[in-house]
């Protein structure tokens, strides 16, 4: 039997539960999960940067750690929390149990805690602090007064990255805290990507003669980025851009729109969006905390909305040549409902070019 830990949350609800990560005490802000595949996507996704992530499926790790589905280089989440954890992975492809991989990324984690409760809990008073201690927290002031913060200038890299030979199209992507499967997207389509860091500049960025800009996912309070937002500014409608995530979200409040904290965000797998030009509902992937607030939109027109609370999943900016999408078209694992996302930016980028020719 593994040690004995606590989770204690910040309202003064105590979990008891074993360790099975690395040995020590951290405080996070605790989401939770849907996704009943794909942790490996989960752990290694730097939007989960400064939080510890529940997971709502029962069983996790059944099919080890497969390093070549890493999302990124690491781990970024503060802690993991499941039910119960699988010692025993069945699958051709794993080198690893999720034991050792989180030991080996120095993330501490706990299992045989009761994570419907803990669930319910977030899902009705919202997103709260909670830390992982080896004896129960009894102050709980400093606890309450966590906040992830500098989160985007924690994951970014700080090196530029190409990938993909030079064929027809050259595509910047801003790493906000990218998941490797846009750059995996943008490659198999025939794109030369250039990854740049998240401080770059509009004229940095504009020097490599791109044919689109791709702004990625990433953690944390977009408002609390305002040099980026400021930077977004400086390039909208001088090249063809598309926004995931934290980048539809940057995007919006460059347009001059606003964002605002939701009560407990939508992380998983199975979030259901509806395209308002066609009616179709969408399965999809998502990971985030913040929305942008449909009413305060300008000059675009709101293209997806979550069939479930109605909120903004998608803006079109015709005017500035422009798509953002809240959800991830990229997901892997989950759904491809949205893949066709990045097709229709490849088309965008060609009929562009081709504009720009034969000009």
């Amino acid at each position: 039997m593994n040690k004995k830990v606590y989770l204690t949350l910040e309202n003064g609800k105590v979990f008891e539960g074993y360790s099975f990560g690395a040995d020590r005490e951290v405080v996070g802000e605790l989401v939770f999960t849907t996704g009943m595949t794909g942790y490996i996507e989960t752990l290694t996704d730097p939007s989960y940067y400064g939080q510890i992530v529940t997971q709502t499926f029962p069983l996790i790790g059944n099919y080890g750690v497969i390093p070549a589905d890493m999302e990124s280089r690491k781990c970024w989440l503060t802690a993991y929390v499941v039910r119960e954890k699988c010692d025993t992975p069945s699958n051709f492809r794993c080198e690893l149990t999720l034991e050792q991989f989180l030991k080996e990324q120095n993330i501490p984690a706990l299992y045989g805690v009761d994570t419907r409760e803990l669930t319910r809990i977030v899902r009705e008073a919202g997103v709260m602090n909670a830390a992982i201690t080896y004896k129960p927290l009894a102050d709980l002031a400093e606890l309450k007064k966590y906040r992830v913060r500098d989160a985007v200038k924690s994951v970014s890299s700080h090196e530029v990255r190409e990938r993909g030979e030079e064929k027809d199209l050259r595509v910047v992507v801003y790493d906000f805290g990218a998941k490797g499967n846009i750059v995996r997207e943008l490659v198999k389509r025939g794109c030369h990507v250039i990854e740049v860091p998240a401080e770059t500049t509009a004229e940095q960025a504009l020097s490599y003669a791109p044919d689109g800009i791709m702004l990625t996912n990433g953690p944390g309070d977009p408002a609390e980025n305002v040099e980026i937002v400021e930077n977004v500014r400086k390039f909208i409608g001088k090249k063809p851009i598309f926004g995931i995530c934290l980048g539809h979200q940057l995007f919006a409040l460059a347009m001059g729109g606003q964002t605002r904290k939701m009560k407990y965000g939508h992380r998983g797998a199975n979030q259901p969006v509806k395209d308002l030009s066609s009616g179709k509902v969408f399965i999809t992937s998502q990971n985030h905390g913040y929305e942008v607030v449909s009413e305060s939109v300008k000059n675009g027109t709101l293209s997806f909305i979550n069939a479930n609370d109605g909120t903004c999943e998608g803006v079109d900016y015709p005017a500035v040549n422009a798509t953002t999408v809240q959800f991830h078209p990229e997901a892997c694992g989950g759904p491809h409902d949205a893949n066709y996302l990045f097709d229709r930016f490849i088309a965008n980028m060609r009929k562009e070019k081709g504009y720009a020719e034969e000009k």
